[in-house]
């Protein structure tokens, strides 16, 4: 990488900051999907397997990818949001793109960005948006690559989000809950609804266990598209699972086969749920049907899969963990993992949440296992006040400091650590907060007792 390139990358980024922003969303894709018939539909170059679910989805598709990758194809995988930079998002091979060709495939659908704002404009509706954007320079960009596979995240929802313009071999359920209220749908049959439009003719779905409304629709909709469905607990599951050295030893019975005390390297029981979602995603994909993974193309894909923000150890001494929990769902799993993972008496919590999220949700998982909570805010203008964050923990038992930013709680949150026996820090609340957390772990000034 190039000064030049680095300059002309941080240019595109620059430019899609200008567009509306990620929480901007219109139930379409047809904007999105006219860029990319100008691009003559990069996203029709190569296999795709598709991701959804309100929690879990970004670990399940990174194991994906992982385990697609060590069968020897060259896998593309988007994903969102990032924590540190935007190119995370877009990865080729297990690695962010490089900057050039980031800004070459920028340069490449600018032109038709033009027509397509013009055709917009004159039909009195505003520009292409960050996302609509990403999506289609995600797409070129992998198609330019070349890649094999895409492993591909959906960015809200599902049936009328940007990435579903790709027509998905195999879709994938994360488990659905209560999230994006306002835009998906208020019950979780609605929600699952909106989800079960990945779902594309004659594709293969796996899902994880369900609500019982959620697995109805999954269910109707597979069926209308003559897709087949297997479900996590009656075509595969989870047979056994043990604490490791840095993770975890998992017995996933497939669809396909039954694999036998594999290493994954990430912690908490959720993770080996993950797992067992994504060895289904890949049986489905494999040869065209649900087939075995052979035992040394598992332990390659598993033992290499990464989840950044996610019980991410970014400081020993005191340990501080990073997770992007940002909702009730995902602060219940993080709960759990603590005390499933981690041999700690205490734990202090830095906590900051955006505004939009179910703060008394969040805050009321995390209570339990939480001795002490050191409010804070994620740097967003959409961040809900330390104070409003302090009262909600107060009132639920934990002891509580209000802290102006996150350098200033981690601080008081590490101090606190070390003054006595058995205690370790969890910084949680926001993927914004998490991406802060990682970039704090690299300063010189966070150098002396940070792990990367």
């Amino acid at each position: 990488m190039t000064d030049r390139d680095r300059t002309r990358a941080d240019a595109v980024y620059a430019a899609l900051l200008e567009r509306a922003g990620e929480r901007w969303v219109q139930p379409r894709k047809e904007r999105t999907a006219r860029l990319l018939e100008y691009l003559d539909d990069p996203q029709k170059t190569y296999r795709v397997v598709h991701v959804t679910g309100t929690n879990g989805k970004t670990s399940t598709s990174r194991i994906i990818e992982s385990l697609v990758r060590a069968h020897g194809l060259r896998t593309g995988l988007f994903t969102s949001p990032h924590l540190e930079r935007f190119t995370e998002r877009i990865t080729v091979d297990g690695e962010p793109i490089g900057d050039a060709a980031v800004a070459d495939a920028w340069d490449e659908i600018v032109p038709f960005v033009e027509i397509v704002d013009a055709e917009l404009d004159a039909q009195g509706e505003e520009p292409l948006t960050f996302f609509e954007l990403l999506t289609a320079l995600a797409f070129v960009a992998f198609a330019d690559a070349p890649i094999d596979v895409l492993v591909l995240e959906v960015g809200m929802g599902g049936a009328w989000d940007s990435t579903n313009t790709a027509d998905g071999d195999v879709a994938v359920f994360a488990p659905i809950d209560l999230d994006h209220a306002e835009r998906l749908g208020e019950t979780i049959a609605e929600i699952a609804e909106v989800k079960s439009g990945i779902i594309k003719d004659g594709a293969a779905v796996v899902s994880a266990r369900q609500h019982p409304a959620a697995a109805e629709v999954l269910r109707a909709a597979a069926a209308a598209r003559g897709a087949s469905i297997a479900f996590e607990g009656e075509g595969f599951a989870v047979a056994e699972q043990r604490l490791a050295v840095g993770g975890q030893q998992v017995t996933v019975r497939g669809l396909a086969g039954t694999y036998s005390d594999e290493y994954l390297p990430l912690y908490g029981a959720h993770q080996g749920f993950n797992a067992a979602l994504a060895i289904a995603a890949v049986e489905s994909l494999v040869g065209g049907g649900a087939q075995p993974i052979a035992g040394d193309v598992l332990a390659e894909g598993l033992g290499q899969a990464t989840s950044p923000g996610r019980l991410q150890l970014v400081g020993v001494d005191p340990t501080v963990l990073v997770d992007a929990a940002h909702n009730p769902h995902g602060a219940r799993a993080l709960s759990a993992a603590l005390r499933e993972s981690f041999d700690f008496d205490e734990w202090g919590v830095v906590l900051g949440i955006l505004g939009d999220k179910d703060a008394a949700g969040i805050v009321e998982e995390l209570a339990p296992i939480a001795a002490h909570v050191f409010a804070t805010a994620p740097a967003s203008d959409r961040a809900a006040h330390p104070d409003a964050i302090a009262d909600l923990a107060e009132a639920r038992g934990a002891g509580v400091t209000v802290h102006g930013d996150l350098a200033e709680a981690v601080e008081a949150a590490r101090a606190w650590a070390v003054s006595a026996d058995r205690r370790a820090v969890v910084i949680a609340g926001s993927v914004v907060l998490a991406g802060e957390a990682v970039m704090l772990g690299q300063s010189e000034d966070w150098k002396a007792g940070w792990s990367r």
